[in-house]
């Protein structure tokens, strides 16, 4: 996949359960960048991301 190309990311928060679906690029390591700072209940750090196919 070019560096340039989106990918789907599902966000989905181990706190209050909230999903998110947003796109973001795929860098060269291998993660995808989205952005994505918090949740709406201010969790950071508990996430389940799924990138999608």
């Amino acid at each position: 996949m070019a560096r340039n190309q989106r990918t789907k990311v599902t966000i989905r928060c181990n706190v209050c359960g909230e999903k998110f679906t947003l796109r973001g690029r795929k860098e060269p390591s291998g993660e995808v960048d989205t952005g994505f700072k918090q949740c709406l209940c201010n969790n950071d750090r508990h996430f389940m991301i799924h990138e999608e196919s």
